[in-house]
């Protein structure tokens, strides 16, 4: 009895091991890229009064940093909520940096800005560095909720889901520090 050259040679598992593990890196390196990173990293926004402020002057706080760009279509629709929601909770404590990106024109930030009566810290990113930072963010609107002890408790890419935003804000303000 003759058996065929197919028959004896096996299949090796190595290379369905191999993507498995290819699989699985890819997914993990992209639920971290997603997901909050433990700590508020050290960023220094310069707002468009020319003042600066860091996040380390934020400690203690709960805050909202927004990066942004006025040629984001999501980023026009969610401010007027995320102006609603600052005007909600600054009383409760929260504080708030709109990051502009470093392309957007620094004048068009200004118009924008004072035109739609921004009552909020508002920056520009002109070197890129907050968004470097805060994990190069590219995406805009990226949002990330800080709170006192400087944790980021959560990311938002693309407009928040307002009802959840609204209940991670108060659980965190409640909180003491």
């Amino acid at each position: 009895m003759t058996t065929s050259p197919a028959s004896k040679t096996s299949r090796k598992p190595w290379p369905i091991v191999a993507a498995v593990v290819v699989l699985a890196l890819l997914g993990w390196f992209g639920y971290r890229a997603l997901s909050p990173s433990g700590t508020a990293p050290a960023a220094t926004f310069t707002l468009l009064s020319g003042e600066k402020v860091s996040t380390a002057d934020l400690k203690g706080k709960v805050y909202l940093v927004n990066f942004w760009a006025t040629s984001c279509a999501t980023c026009i629709k969610e401010m007027p909520d995320m102006v609603k929601t600052y005007e909600q909770f600054k009383g409760k404590g929260l504080e708030f940096v709109a990051v502009a990106m470093n392309y957007d024109p620094p004048m068009y930030v200004m118009n924008f800005a004072k035109t739609r009566g921004l009552p909020f810290k508002v920056a520009m990113d002109s070197d890129g560095s907050a968004a470097k930072a805060f994990g190069n963010v590219g995406l805009t609107p990226t949002t990330f909720v800080i709170d006192k002890e400087g944790r980021i408790l959560k990311r938002y890419v693309g407009e928040p889901e307002w009802d959840a935003l609204h209940k991670l804000l108060d659980g965190a303000l409640a909180k003491s520090a």
